[in-house]
């Protein structure tokens, strides 16, 4: 018994040996690309077009929320120092009108980043879409196995992000 469990262990220790050659013979034709869409997103001028969209689009918007905030503030500033001499009748009609105007600024405040966040996203969106046409095309023209955009830890060597950058700016 003891010699077919020794005769078993050497031919898994063999096997498992091969199967360990195979894969390092295998590994060394597995070619890994790496693509940090961070820099695709500032870098790209896809991704600059679509930022200067956006505030184009919203520049006028953002203006009006921030002249609201400014008149906000200003009819705040101008109750705090009336306060102390009004009668309270006018202290609190005062008092409302200022929550119903802090009310309508949050109000539209929110609105206004909630499309610019569904706008950016979209944008965004397209983006990514034309850089991932972009890496596939990188990927099978030098025979690439993987690519991957995010990791915890990669080796410089298997950056192709600049390649991809190149071929999203019209550069081949």
């Amino acid at each position: 018994m003891k010699t077919f469990s020794r005769l078993f262990n050497r031919r898994l220790l063999l096997a498992a040996g091969l199967g360990l050659l195979a894969f390092a013979a295998m590994a060394q034709d597995f070619r890994i690309g790496f693509v940090n869409t961070d820099r695709i997103f500032r870098e790209a001028n896809l991704a600059k077009a679509a930022q200067t969209k956006l505030e184009q689009e919203f520049s006028r918007r953002e203006k009006e929320v921030q002249g609201l905030a400014a008149q906000l503030k200003t009819a705040s500033e101008k109750f705090e120092r009336e306060s102390p001499t009004l009668p309270d009748a006018q202290r609190a009609a005062r008092q409302r009108q200022l929550v119903e105007q802090d009310r309508d600024f949050q109000r539209k405040q929110r609105e206004f980043q909630e499309d610019l966040n569904l706008r950016k996203n979209e944008e965004l969106q397209s983006v990514l879409e034309r850089a991932n046409r972009v890496i596939k095309q990188v990927a099978e023209a030098e025979k690439y196995d993987l690519v991957i955009q995010e990791a915890v830890y990669i080796n410089p060597k298997h950056d192709i992000t600049d390649k991809v950058l190149s071929g999203l700016n019209g550069g081949k």
